[in-house]
C-alpha cells in the first residue's frame, strides 16, 4: 500500500474512535491530558523585582510563529495573564483565531519566561510526548473538526473548551518514532512554506505594480506625447498641460446626515476604499447596536477614515449605507463621472500627502486636517479623456486581479497540501520511520 510517494506501515488495527479509524498496530492510544498539561501552575515561577519577560497579545501568535516584540515586567503580568516557558506549545482558544490554526511552540523568551492573552491555551508535554509531535498532532483535521464542533459561547466569542481538548484520543508512536515524525514534518513544511512565502511576495509586487501603473495613468495620462507643464505640486512633478487644476472644496462639501439607521453600513479600508462592512468584517472591529448615530453616505460621497487617512483609507463610495460618525464624508458639487476622482484620491503618492496635513502626537493618534485636504489641488483632464483613463484602469485592474487569484489559488494548494501531509503524518497513514532528509 502506497500513499502518494510514501509508504505505509505494514500492519493497522481498528479503533473505535471515529477520527482515528485505523492505526499503525504498535501505536497507543491515549487522551491529550494524559502526555500534558494544559495550562500549567506559575506557582514554582520563580523571579525577582525588576525581572522580565516576554509578553505576547493574540494578534502575535500564528501558524508556527510567535512574534516576541513585547517585554514587560514579570510583576506587571503575574496576575490576568497566560503563563508559559519555551517549548511550551500556544493555542488559540477563541474563534476565529483557533480555527485559522494559530498555533506555535514557544522559544528564545525573555529569562525563558513569557506571559500573554487569556485566550491563548498553553500545553506543557511530558515523558511520553514530544512537544513538535504534539504541536503537529494539533493541527490535524480530525482534532481541528471534533474542537470547532464544540465550541461555546456568544456570537464572535466562541471557545474550545478545555475539557474537549484535555479529553481528546489521539494515537502515538514511541517516543523516538515521534521525533523522526516531526523532524520530517520540519523539513517538509518549511519546503512548502518556503514556496507560499514566495507566492505571497508574488502577491505583494502585483499589487505593488498595478498600484503604480494605476497612479501614473490617473496623474500623468495615457498620451506620452502630450505637452507638461510644472504643476507646482512637489510629488506631482509635471502634469498634462491641457489638464484644470482645482480645490478640493470645489469638488466637494462636507456633510454629515444622520438618522439613518436601517440602511447598509459600509466601512473604509486602504486596499479596497469604501465597501460593504459585513463582507470584511472582523471579530475586533463589531459594529455597535446604536446606528443612529451613524452618517449617511451616497453613491458619489467621498468617505475617509481620519485616523488612517494617512495610510490611504479613502476613497469614494459606489454604495449606499451609513458609515461611522467618527468618518469624514464628502457629497460632489460636480456632476461629472467620479471613478477617476476615486483613483486620484488614492494614488500611490497621496497616503503620504495625508501624513503631511495630520495632526497627532504618534501615528495611532493622527487625524487628517481637513481644512488642509479641501485646499489641496486636484487636476482634471477633459470628460473624454477622463473616461478613457478609467476604462483603462479597469483593464488594468482586471490584468492584474486575474495575475493575483492564480498566485493565491497556488497558495491555496500548498496550504492544503502541507495540511494533508501533517495530517497523513501524525496519523499514521504514511511511514516516515526511514526518512533521511536529501543531502545538498
Amino acid at each position: 500500500m502506497m500513499v502518494g510517494r510514501y509508504q505505509a506501515y505494514p500492519k493497522y488495527r481498528s479503533t473505535d474512535v471515529k477520527w482515528l479509524g485505523d492505526i499503525p498496530s504498535e501505536w497507543k492510544i491515549c487522551a491529550i491530558k494524559h502526555v500534558s498539561t494544559l495550562n500549567p501552575a506559575k506557582s514554582k515561577l520563580r523571579y525577582q523585582q525588576g525581572d522580565e519577560c516576554s509578553f505576547v497579545p493574540m494578534e502575535k501568535l500564528k501558524t508556527d510563529s510567535l512574534v516576541l516584540d513585547e517585554i514587560r515586567p514579570i510583576a506587571d503580568v503575574y496576575e490576568g495573564y497566560t503563563y508559559f516557558v519555551d517549548d511550551d506549545i500556544l493555542m488559540a482558544k477563541v474563534t476565529p483565531c483557533f480555527e485559522n490554526k494559530n498555533i506555535a511552540i514557544a522559544k528564545d523568551m525573555v529569562n525563558g519566561v513569557g506571559f500573554g492573552s487569556s485566550e491563548i491555551y498553553v500545553l506543557r508535554s511530558n515523558q511520553k510526548a514530544n512537544n513538535r509531535y504534539l504541536f503537529y498532532r494539533l493541527q490535524d483535521d480530525g482534532f481541528m473538526e471534533v474542537a470547532t464542533s464544540s465550541m461555546s459561547g456568544a456570537g464572535g466569542l466562541k471557545r474550545v473548551p478545555s475539557d474537549v481538548l484535555n479529553n481528546f484520543l489521539v494515537a502515538l508512536p514511541e517516543y523516538e518514532e515521534q521525533i523522526q515524525i516531526a523532524n520530517f514534518l520540519d523539513h517538509e513544511t518549511a519546503k512548502i512554506d518556503s514556496l507560499i512565502d514566495k507566492q505571497q511576495q508574488l502577491i505583494t509586487l502585483l499589487k505593488e505594480k498595478r498600484q503604480a501603473v494605476i497612479s501614473h495613468a490617473v496623474t500623468k495620462g495615457l498620451n506620452p506625447d502630450a505637452p507638461l507643464k510644472d504643476s507646482g505640486v512637489e510629488w506631482l512633478g509635471e502634469m498634462p498641460e491641457h489638464w484644470e487644476e482645482v480645490r478640493v472644496k470645489r469638488l466637494y462639501k462636507f456633510a454629515k446626515r444622520q438618522g439613518y439607521k436601517d440602511l447598509t453600513v459600509l466601512s473604509v479600508y486602504r486596499e479596497h476604499g469604501v465597501i460593504v462592512k459585513s463582507t470584511r468584517d472582523d471579530n475586533f472591529n463589531k459594529t455597535p447596536e446604536n446606528l443612529s448615530v451613524y452618517q449617511l453616505v451616497n453613491k458619489g460621497d467621498l468617505a475617509i477614515n481620519k485616523m488612517k487617512a494617512w495610510q490611504g483609507s479613502m476613497g469614494i463610495s459606489q454604495h449606499q449605507g451609513i458609515t461611522s460618525p467618527d468618518y469624514a464624508v464628502y457629497r460632489p458639487l460636480h456632476d461629472f463621472a467620479d471613478r477617476y476622482l476615486h483613483y486620484w484620491f488614492r494614488a500611490s503618492h497621496m497616503p503620504d500627502v495625508y501624513r503631511n496635513i495630520s495632526t497627532g502626537i504618534r501615528p495611532s493618534q493622527w487625524r487628517l486636517d481637513l481644512e488642509e485636504f479641501e485646499k489641496l489641488k486636484v487636476f482634471l483632464p477633459p470628460s473624454t479623456e477622463r473616461s478613457s483613463i478609467v476604462r483603462e484602469i479597469n483593464a488594468i485592474e482586471m490584468k492584474y486581479l486575474r495575475l493575483v487569484e492564480l498566485a493565491e489559488k497556488q497558495i491555496d494548494l500548498l496550504q492544503e497540501r502541507r495540511t494533508a501531509l501533517i495530517s497523513a503524518a501524525v496519523t499514521g497513514k504514511i511511514d516516515v520511520r526511514n526518512w533521511k532528509p536529501e543531502r545538498r
